[in-house]
């Protein structure tokens, strides 16, 4: 891990750890998604939400069971709960709604409605709230009037699918293959805060310096 100096840009609202919550929606006939609120939509509001999905193309042209807004903040809680199966996390997100009717979505309706919504507003959420957000008086964010940040790397598995392999490719030799395929991901970090700065992935087969230049050259 190697550090740098960033010199200091306009002042952002300070992130904090967050724990998703719901809200019981009114009680209809019919089951309708949880309205998710709490510590996620202070920090992500669902006004920045809707508008990015609008942006993106995104926003669902008729009534789902799984609203686009609500897919958003699944994907970001299972960020939260990696461990978690994608029922697991539904019911996490709808635990304190017992005894009202809400969606229970099937196994395979999860998977459809994340491959619905896409990969586009997320990137674009991240674009909006990733940067630095240390005060000066903070201790460890800034190094003679200027910013420290950080860069560093892991590698991230990956699911084995023919969807996959054939960008993220597995190890091994002509005639052998092991092990599922790996993403390299490399951060620019707020070093007092550990907020996000800016992300660059890919392949493990280009190393950490490579996207650490493509990361700082963006």
């Amino acid at each position: 891990m190697w550090c740098r100096a960033q010199r200091s840009s306009h002042r952002r609202p300070r992130c904090r750890a967050i724990l998703p919550a719901v809200r019981p929606p009114r009680q209809k006939p019919l089951p309708r998604p949880p309205a998710i609120e709490g510590e996620l939509t202070q920090i992500i509001d669902p006004r920045l939400v809707d508008s990015v999905l609008e942006e993106t193309g995104a926003r669902e042209r008729r009534v789902r069971l799984l609203p686009a807004r609500v897919v958003v903040y699944f994907v970001l809680a299972l960020a939260f709960f990696e461990n978690s199966s994608y029922q697991a996390m539904w019911g996490k997100l709808t635990a304190t709604l017992d005894g009202i009717s809400t969606a229970r979505p099937a196994a395979s309706s999860l998977p459809r409605a994340r491959c619905r919504l896409g990969s586009a507003p997320l990137r674009r959420l991240f674009e909006i709230l990733a940067g630095p957000v240390a005060t000066r008086t903070q201790n460890g964010s800034f190094f003679h009037g200027l910013r420290v940040v950080a860069v560093d790397g892991t590698t991230l598995s990956i699911p084995d699918e023919k969807a996959v392999t054939w960008h993220y490719p597995k190890h091994g030799g002509e005639r052998l293959e092991f092990g599922h395929p790996l993403l390299r991901l490399v951060a620019l970090v707020e070093c007092g805060t550990r907020a996000l700065i800016g992300a660059s992935f890919g392949p493990d087969t280009t190393g950490e310096l490579g996207y650490a230049h493509r990361l700082l050259t963006t």
